[in-house]
């Protein structure tokens, strides 16, 4: 591993040379460059503080959604039927972030969402790599997720709400947008308890890295141009 003088994109190693923490590469910096060439390959920065350097890892077992196998309950369902909010996409992508790393979690103490993070990430979105789902109450933003674009396959980073239900209608804003444009699952990363019941699994890392290579040579897009720069 190189802690200093890194090239830029980095020459991520294959991910069937991680450790048994998944861990690739440390240090190397969130550049939109490096995030590209990183998710490209199955690998994500995955940092637990800014006063560390920033391990990149492609964990042994990777989380996905199936949207065959998507459950929605019959609340949500009712709540999505109900709702006067309104959804965009890559409206909003930075406050959502911000929203992402403001969140607290059960069992968390801060967030992974650093500021190196958050700039690593906008600048990502501002050259189209990088989306948002955004949850608006009127003018208010109430809810959303992000991720990256794959090369036709969206892996999802974060989300959050601030009223009840507005994360999991933004996930399924996105399963439809996703859906249009011909994808059938997406990449969560990690398993959760709530992902479970929504129908999410575990795969090796061997089954992930064989079908992203397989949605890669599609050359599907699931995002229009970014929006211009203000």
């Amino acid at each position: 591993m190189r802690t200093a003088a890194f090239p830029e994109p980095y020459p991520f190693p294959n991910p069937s040379l991680a450790d048994e923490d998944g861990l690739l590469a440390l240090g190397v910096p969130v550049t939109p460059a490096n995030l590209r060439a990183a998710y490209a390959r199955g690998i994500f920065p995955w940092p637990y503080s800014a006063r560390h350097p920033v391990p990149w890892v492609s964990p042994g077992e990777r989380a996905v959604l199936e949207f065959t196998a998507l459950h929605v309950p019959k609340t949500l369902r009712q709540a999505r039927q109900r709702t006067t909010w309104t959804f965009t996409v890559d409206c909003a992508f930075e406050a959502v972030m911000a929203a992402c790393a403001a969140a607290r979690r059960p069992g968390q103490r801060g967030t992974w969402i650093t500021p190196a993070m958050r700039a690593g990430y906008a600048a990502l979105h501002h050259a189209g790599g990088a989306h948002s789902v955004e949850v608006w109450d009127g003018a208010r933003l109430v809810g959303g997720l992000y991720g990256v674009d794959a090369g036709g396959l969206f892996t999802g980073e974060s989300m959050f709400h601030l009223e009840p239900n507005a994360s999991k209608l933004a996930l399924l804003h996105l399963v439809d947008h996703l859906a249009a444009g011909g994808a059938s699952w997406i990449d969560i990363q990690q398993l959760t308890p709530h992902f479970a019941t929504l129908g999410a699994r575990l795969i090796s890392r061997e089954e992930f890295l064989a079908r992203l290579a397989q949605e890669q040579q599609l050359g599907r897009k699931l995002f229009p141009l970014p929006p211009p720069r203000g």
